[in-house]
Order: structure tokens, then sequence, then C-alpha cells
């Protein structure tokens, strides 16, 4: 060790070092310095930082098992996806091709009501994988991921249009206002990113019907909303500050909260109050942060080239940076990522008409990237902790509305959940023959949720908050795990 040299003043000098010596003991300091930094950051310190501030960041139960999965990707294809024609063969639709529906089977009320004969798919199926799951042609990409996902030919939903059914997808209540499933995860396991929500919407070009509060907070606190990206430039409106100082725009955000904080003395504890003193602080460190996310630049040409993002079909570059987009997030902790779909001139999946076109469209932008994601996640080891559904509201009817279009069908359509815990190479439920009614593992929309949660290690009976005189839950009253889909 070097000694300091006695100076006459009784300052001790220390002598001059080498180059070499200084950096051999300073580089052991920077290293603590960084690691010191990321132990503060929950997405890399995990077990080792103190319990959330339940009070402010989440409920108060945390996790109530070991979890399989860190995070969510729910891939939305909204419009309702034909079963028939993606994940659920029926050699059935081929031998009865054009005949009376009605005399083959009893036919329920539909949308529209304006049905036609039995159609038989467009698509031809082919088994892939070990697994040798049937995926049609519309999913050539996909297809050579099955043996990754657990397919749930059998579920069922409560409403056969698209505003009721897209809220009953997404907050298990056909009513209007309630909070959303990425609401109650954030809200029951907080997020693992200090910069960025929790919860985050990314909008490839349609808001599906039912509107913001398909993604809402509903009697939630209003911080567990999620937050609307758009998968190019800022992602976010007015994410560069005005001012030319750092220091300028911490005062405004001081004089912000000081006068939240006088609102607060004299009105009490307010949701609105306090969500909005949160928003802010998060707002001002998503300022660094967003703009470093949406740097593609950084990613390899190959990891680009993956997810679609120079395909030919611009709404498939649009859906492949949604999926990058998504991966990035889940990266750095974002718990919950839903990606809506492109607008591809079809109307979302929902093809009352000219099935053939519309489904080839719809496929064609989201094939190669959804397959992109999967690949990636594996190969950076992101899967077995990330969870990723791909699910519509409801499917399509075994006979054609009009000549060349299906209609509404929520008796019985196909989804499919790949990554964390879930068993790969699974094919659970079925549908009758037509592919018209689920007849075994019969699923709802309720068990799926439970599922999630579960995954991610919460009991979904106990995930509650207290409103209009009881306890509320994502699965309201109903809701059983699907164990069959679960490794």
């Amino acid at each position: 060790m070097t000694t300091p040299i006695p100076y006459p003043c009784g300052r001790m000098l220390w002598p001059m070092m080498s180059r070499r010596e200084m950096l051999v003991r300073c580089a052991n300091g920077f290293g603590a310095v960084a690691l010191s930094t990321l132990l503060q950051d929950r997405a890399y310190g995990g077990s080792l930082l103190p319990p959330l501030d339940v009070k402010a960041d989440n409920a108060l139960h945390g996790t109530h098992h070991t979890p399989k999965a860190k995070s969510v990707i729910f891939l939305f294809m909204d419009g309702g996806p034909s079963q028939i024609d993606t994940f659920d063969p029926k050699p059935m639709l081929d031998k009865h091709n054009g005949e009376d529906p009605a005399k083959l089977f009893s036919v329920q009320a539909t949308q529209f009501n304006n049905n036609g004969t039995v159609l038989a798919s467009p698509w031809k199926f082919h088994q892939y994988g070990q697994s040798g799951i049937p995926v049609s042609d519309l999913f050539p990409h996909m297809a050579t991921c099955v043996d990754e996902m657990a397919v749930v030919r059998s579920m069922v939903s409560e409403f056969p249009e698209h505003t009721f059914a897209n809220y009953f997808l997404h907050t298990g209540s056909g009513l209007q206002g309630r909070p959303t499933m990425g609401a109650w995860t954030v809200y029951g396991l907080g997020s693992e990113s200090q910069n960025l929500p929790g919860f985050v919407v990314i909008n490839g070009g349609l808001i599906p019907p039912g509107g913001l509060d398909c993604f809402g907070s509903g009697f939630l606190p209003a911080s567990y909303q999620g937050s609307v990206f758009k998968p190019s430039g800022t992602a976010v409106a007015n994410v560069a500050p005005l001012e030319t100082l750092s220091q300028l725009q911490r005062s405004k955000l001081d004089v912000a909260s000081q006068l939240d904080a006088i609102a607060a003395s004299q009105y009490g504890k307010h949701d609105q109050i306090d969500s909005a003193i949160r928003n802010y602080e998060l707002a001002y460190k998503m300022q660094m942060a967003v703009p470093e996310l949406m740097e593609f630049q950084d990613e390899p040409e190959h990891i680009r080239k993956l997810y679609g993002m120079d395909a030919e079909y611009d709404k498939t570059r649009i859906f492949g940076a949604e999926c990058l987009l998504a991966r990035r997030m889940v990266e750095r902790g974002v718990r919950f990522v839903e990606l809506t779909c492109p607008n591809t001139g079809n109307d979302r999946w929902d093809q009352h008409s000219n099935l053939k076109k519309g489904h080839e469209d719809n496929a064609r932008a989201v094939d190669q990237p959804v397959a992109g994601l999967l690949k990636d996640l594996r190969q950076r080891g992101l899967l077995d902790e990330t969870l990723v559904v791909f699910a519509g509201e409801f499917g399509r009817t075994p006979f054609a509305q009009g000549k060349d279009g299906r209609d509404h069908n929520q008796y019985g359509f196909s989804i499919w959940l790949a990554g964390g815990g879930v068993k790969g190479g699974t094919i659970y439920g079925a549908t009758d023959e037509w592919g018209y009614h689920a007849i075994e593992g019969r699923s709802e929309i309720h068990d799926l949720h439970a599922t999630m949660l579960h995954l991610l290690g919460v009991d979904h009976t106990r995930s509650t908050f207290r409103f209009g005189g009881r306890d509320m839950r994502l699965t309201d009253v109903k809701g059983h795990v699907i164990k069959d889909i679960l490794t």
C-alpha cells in the first residue's frame, strides 16, 4: 500500500502513481458502482431489494406462489380470426361444402342472420414440428413454432358482438368501465421497470371496438391503466422536454407536486391527485428511457429481418416493429404489453365477406413478426419467463355469411399460449366435427385469465379490490386454471 508523505502544513500528500496502477485500483471501483446501480433496479436486483411500497405500487399480496412467468405479451387479433381456417381443421366442411347447414346441424342465431351454405376452408392444413400440430397455410412462419405453443381449441365467449366481447376478453365483464387484465396484473404485482409504465398498449393503427376502455383501470387507481405507445417515431407525444435546462423542468415538476400536495392536504387522499403526481414523475423518467427504447437501429440486421421489418408488405413491417418493441419492453421490466393489429384495409379479422383476401392480408401482417418474436425470445432465454398469448374476442361460423364470408361465433374458437410455464406442442379441448361448438375441455375467458394470473404467481381468487360493497376480481366469481396446458 502506498504510504502518504507528511507535508509541512500538516496535510498528507499522496505520491504520484503510474497510469497502470491507477487503472488497476479504479477498475474494481467502477465495477462496484455499476453493480450497485443495477441492484437498485428491480429488473436486475430482484429479491435483493426490499418489498415494494404496497400502498403506492401494488396490491397487498404480490405473488401467492412461485411464478413461471414475469411478464405477458398479449397479441390481440382484433375482429375474431376463424378457428376453422387457422388452428382447427374440419374435414366435414370439405365433405359438405355448399350444402344447407340447417339440414346438417342446429344453426344458432348469428350477428347478422345472413346465413349461406357450409363453407370449407380455402386453405390447406399441414402438420408441423415434433408435436405434429396442424396449422393452415395462412401461417407458414408461426407453423414453425408449434412446439412452443399450447393451442386451446375450446374457448367460448358470452358475447357475439365486438364491443361487449372485447370488454369481456379484456376485463372479464361485458360491461364498460371494468379494470382490464393488464391493470389487474400491475395492480397485483407492480412493475420491475422504474422508468417505463408497467402496462403498455402498442397501437399498430386499430383501437378495437370499445375504445380505450379495453385498456382502462376501471375502479382501480388510475395509475394502472394502459399507456398507449406507437411502434415508431417517438412512441409517445411530448416525450422530448421543451425546456433547454433540465433543472428548469425539474423546478416546474416540483412546483406541480407542491400544488398537488396542497390539494391533497385540503381534500384528503384522492386517486386522481395521487395518480397525477406519480404520472408526472414517471413521465419525467420516460424522457430518458423512451428515446433509448425506440432505437431499433441498435438491433442487428438479422434480428430486424427476423421480425419482418424489411418485408415488402408495409403492414408486416408495422407489426414487426410492434413485436420487436414488445421484446425490448419486457427486457426492461415492463410487466404487461398488449399489441393491436395494423389496418390492412379489411376491417380487422372481421371478414363478413371476402374471407380469403381479408384473412390472408391480416395473416401476412402478423405471421412472420409473431414467429420472429417467439424465436427471438427463445434464443435470448426470455421465453421461459415471458407468457405470450395470441387471441381474438371470438371465432367464426362454419357456414358462410352471404357467399364468401363468415359471421361471429362465440360457441367455440381457438387461441394459443406460449412461453413461461406453458406446455409447448399441446392441443387442449375440441370443437364438434363442424368446428362450431366446444365439446371437450370447454374453456371460458375467465379460465384464460385465471391461467394467465396463475403463471404470473397470482391466485386469481385472492387478487381482489374492494368496490361497490364487495371484493371484486378479474375472474368475478368464476375461473379455473387450465392445468393440462401447464408444465
